[in-house]
């Protein structure tokens, strides 16, 4: 008993000083956002990487996901003779949820875990102390223009994954449940709140901030070579993954708690 205690004790003072880790590496990105204008062209170049390389997995995950989605849906909704409420349930479903949520876990698998694999090889192989020698600011280089890309990046494929979701909601509506596609997108349309985009894409944000802080803290905090970058990864993904799961539900219940967001049609 007493060794469990011991186990899980040291389990959680890790976790104490991993988070204190990252929250001191969000306020020291923070305070480097003043170097933006210095880091633009490292900023472009990582933005371009992780928007352009995360494409196909997007358009693939988001493009089934709204024709599953529209298909399931459509099956109830027939039921009851109203499958030309499709639209309305994939727009809102898509632009509130899966879309921020399916980018950042894209992001995450893509980006994340690329970015503790490369500070964690350089915190391993010591290039990062020969930075700090050269009295250059890690945080300032290499991981302030990671977390602006990711957010950027971030916040344009969300719109491009609620479009392309949609798309695929109007393709299996018009071809499963023979939908006209004119009633498809008005429904859409209709049921669409700017503040429900709006919504979507502060979620976005806030789920790329975590996605690049933790990859960051967890690269920066690797240690035993090889094995250390290893585990880094997989603690990034993981983490990521959960993080994502309760700032969303975070976020929903502190628009309902505060009556920001009442949705419409639905």
């Amino acid at each position: 008993m007493t060794n469990w205690v011991m186990v899980a004790a040291g389990a959680f003072e890790s976790a104490c000083l991993t988070a204190g880790r990252a929250l001191a590496l969000m306020g020291a990105t923070t305070t480097a956002l003043g170097h933006v204008r210095r880091r633009r062209v490292e900023i472009v170049s990582q933005t371009f990487r992780a928007s352009y390389g995360s494409l196909l997995v997007t358009f693939l995950t988001a493009l089934f996901s709204g024709m599953i989605l529209a298909f399931q849906t459509g099956l109830e909704l027939l039921r009851f003779g109203q499958e030309a409420s499709i639209g309305y349930i994939v727009a809102a479903s898509m632009c509130r949820e899966m879309g921020p949520v399916m980018t950042a876990i894209a992001l995450a698998g893509l980006m994340g875990s690329s970015y503790a694999a490369e500070l964690g090889t350089m915190k391993v192989s010591e290039e990062i102390d020969a930075l700090e020698v050269m009295s250059i600011d890690p945080v300032r280089y290499l991981v302030m223009p990671r977390v602006v890309a990711l957010v950027a990046s971030s916040l344009a494929l969300t719109v491009y994954v609620d479009a392309v979701g949609i798309l695929g909601g109007a393709m299996v509506g018009a071809s499963s449940f023979n939908v006209e596609l004119s009633i498809y997108f008005r429904n859409a349309q209709d049921v669409l709140e700017m503040k429900e985009v709006w919504l979507g894409l502060i979620k976005a944000f806030f789920f790329a901030v975590s996605t690049a802080t933790i990859g960051c803290t967890m690269g920066l905090s690797a240690d035993q070579g090889a094995e250390g970058v290893g585990r880094a990864t997989q603690k990034t993904v993981v983490f990521s993954f959960v993080f994502i799961l309760m700032l969303d539900h975070l976020i929903n219940y502190l628009t309902k708690v505060t009556g920001i967001y009442v949705g419409r049609g639905v």
